[in-house]
């Protein structure tokens, strides 16, 4: 008997996927995740597949955007840029959390959906999905008081 994978039960498994990953880095990074600490991870190809750096640089961003990789080149194997808002670079305590969002980008591409990266960025932070949530809402506020 063949198992078909079918679109949810392959949205499950990779939830559940990157869940565990999100777990196995807190256990070997954590339990608080600092600047220090992201830029280890992004060294670190059990967690980050791909070369990636953390530049301060919002022109590549979407407006309200937080951060976001954009690719280096053709291929993943070039590594990405990880923008982020230029606001952040004075609240380096908290980059992880949105780096470790858009991890998953990296690591999972056009896979990965947003509730893919609020479970990973929960389980790397030791959060539950609705705390982590609310802070991501928390630094997005931010964002809107600067834009305005």
């Amino acid at each position: 008997m063949s198992l078909q994978l079918t679109p949810e039960s392959f949205k499950q498994s990779l939830n559940a996927h990157v869940a565990g990953k999100g777990g196995e880095l807190y256990a070997k990074y954590g339990p608080h995740i600092g600047w220090n600490e992201m830029r280890r991870i992004l060294e670190d190809r059990a967690f980050c597949r791909y070369p990636c750096e953390i530049v301060f640089d919002s022109s590549e961003l979407q407006p309200g955007e937080l951060a976001h990789p954009i690719p280096a080149g053709d291929r993943p194997e070039d590594g990405f840029k990880m923008h982020v808002q230029p606001v952040f670079m004075t609240q380096l305590p908290e980059v992880p959390c949105l780096v470790l969002y858009q991890l998953v980008v990296v690591n999972y591409g056009e896979f990965a959906a947003a509730d893919d990266a609020e479970t990973f960025g929960a389980a790397a932070l030791g959060l539950s999905k609705e705390i982590y949530y609310n802070k991501l809402c928390e630094l997005a506020s931010q964002l809107e008081t600067c834009e305005r």
